[in-house]
């Protein structure tokens, strides 16, 4: 087995050991991705080698991920406007950064090895769709899964429409981003969202175990079987991109995301009404 390596960033560590991969997440208040987390996300996906599995969990108390940093990226777009951007100049910048957290998700996606998302807490917009990027989610009672995004006046960006489909299929789907209401973790255990339901603060220690047994298989066999269950969608993908960037520069968003920015309440990111928990 390789020998102990670690990756110390701003935003994240990882530590190489026995094969497993253990990322821990402790950027910010709940894990928002900005352009810090993103460039400490590919220097992730940059040290793939010599891994047999990857753990990615969290060591913030909010949960797993928030998602998209909309503060930093109001403030962008208040800065860009002031410079005289044009809509054109503002949809080649988002598209950049849909580009490279396009492309550290499809990395995680096609990853030669098992990943697993260990998850608690908030599991929101991007931070839903870095665990659907991840083979298995082992969630602990405390997760909530959304797409709030509907109510920014956007469509989820990073990826995650296709891999919910993929994952569960268009009812699901169109369930969770056309109410932006929040599903529990006991009901995407059901649905085969969740691999594994685990007590609060148990999530961690079970992926851990769950990646250790992924590394006393063949390495060659893992890949085949990742190969063979992973679907191809990258047209999707692409297609999903389009969509956001289109919609990004619509006075609705900028609406949505100055109301945001102003919110000084804990977790101005809870969808605005949650209708009938589940």
């Amino acid at each position: 087995m390789p020998e102990l390596r670690v990756l110390d960033r701003e935003s994240l560590t990882a530590t190489l050991d026995a094969g497993v991969l253990d990322v821990v997440l402790h950027g910010g208040a709940a894990n928002e991705i900005g352009l810090a987390m993103l460039g400490d996300l590919e220097a992730l996906v940059g040290s793939f080698h010599d891994v047999r599995a990857m753990v990615i969990r969290s060591a913030s108390r909010r949960g797993f991920c928030a998602g998209a940093d909309l503060r930093e990226l109001h403030r962008g777009n208040v800065a860009r406007r002031a410079e005289g951007a044009s809509d054109a100049d503002r949809v080649r910048e988002v598209r950049g950064f849909l580009d490279r957290i396009h492309g550290v998700m499809n990395a995680i996606d096609a990853a030669p090895f098992t990943t697993i998302a260990a998850v608690h807490g908030v599991v929101f917009g991007g931070g839903f769709e870095l665990a659907l990027a991840c083979d298995l989610i082992v969630a602990d009672k405390s997760a909530r899964f959304a797409f709030p995004e509907l109510r920014l006046g956007l469509i989820p960006g990073f990826g995650g429409l296709p891999r919910l489909k993929r994952a569960l299929g268009t009812s699901v789907a169109n369930d969770l981003v056309l109410t932006g209401r929040s599903l529990g973790a006991a009901r995407a255990h059901g649905l085969g969202l969740v691999s594994q339901l685990v007590g609060e603060g148990q999530a961690s220690e079970v992926a851990r175990r769950v990646a250790t047994q992924a590394t006393r298989f063949d390495a060659a066999a893992t890949r085949a079987a990742l190969n063979f269950v992973r679907t191809d969608i990258r047209a999707e993908l692409e297609h999903e991109k389009d969509v956001f960037c289109e919609l990004f520069v619509s006075p609705v968003v900028d609406a949505a995301l100055a109301r945001f920015a102003a919110d000084t309440s804990a977790m101005p990111y809870l969808p605005a009404s949650e209708g009938t928990p589940s």
